[in-house]
């Protein structure tokens, strides 16, 4: 990977660690020690708690805006410690994405034209059982930021799971009570009725459209289906969680 001299290199930060505690502050802190240029920037700190699933239809749905050449450090990882997945940093629409082989890219390279994948072999002298994020991924990122030598291993690329291209279920809820799906806008038309059990939900095209406290889908600024009430939370309202399934109504 190369950057521009005058330009600093990106990292962006995709993660279920949360804002409050200390791990985010960790990771930036290993970060910035050992590539102090690398600009770092939180993509997402609330992604699905230990849900590689729902993350990876997530992480898909954000990675078009990103700049090429930035790296992604992409960390939900309930295995962590258990080496169930191996390490892995994939080259995809020229840009690295750096984190476990649970899943969690699954989405983003079957929509990718080509994949460059490597086997992470590198291991740094000190690696906690439940911190690799602080002691492996971010090292790695930062090596790739200092276009370092990473001891590594190229493999062919095959998703781990055999994941639908869309998935009708709720992804991420944020702290509206919107209710992003894994279903791409293009997938549907302005007259789909969704159904969650009983309730039957039309389209909108902006909360102004619907009256106060109507449910309502609509394309959302990452071209994703999402559910929401205006002025009202449509998680409490229609009580959805993270994976409920969402249904059309034929």
């Amino acid at each position: 990977m190369s950057s521009p001299s005058d330009k600093p290199p990106l990292c962006f930060l995709f993660t279920d660690y949360g804002l409050q505690g200390p791990y985010l502050g960790q990771v930036q802190s290993v970060l910035f020690r050992l590539a102090p240029r690398l600009k770092v920037i939180n993509l997402l700190a609330d992604a699905p708690r230990h849900n590689p699933k729902a993350a990876a239809y997530l992480l898909a749905s954000l990675v078009a805006a990103l700049p090429e050449d930035s790296i992604v450090f992409c960390v939900i990882d309930p295995g962590v410690g258990a080496d169930l997945h191996k390490p892995v940093m994939l080259n995809i629409g020229r840009r690295w994405f750096v984190g476990p082989n649970n899943g969690l890219f699954d989405i983003v390279a079957a929509r990718a034209g080509t994949i460059e994948a490597f086997e992470i072999t590198w291991r740094p002298a000190r690696l906690s059982n439940s911190f690799h994020g602080r002691d492996l991924y971010a090292p790695v990122c930062a090596r790739l930021a200092n276009n370092a030598a990473i001891p590594q291993r190229q493999f062919d690329w095959q998703a781990g799971h055999d994941w639908p291209p869309d998935l009708y279920q709720v992804i991420y809820i944020d702290h509206f009570g919107n209710c992003m799906s894994g279903i791409r806008a293009s997938q549907l038309t302005d007259d789909t009725l969704l159904k969650i059990g009983p309730v039957r939900i039309r389209q909108a095209g902006a909360f102004a459209k619907v009256p106060r406290g109507r449910a309502f889908w609509y394309e959302n600024s990452n071209r994703f289906i999402e559910i929401a009430v205006n002025q009202g939370s449509a998680a409490r309202q229609l009580r959805l969680n993270i994976s409920d399934k969402i249904g059309l109504d034929n």
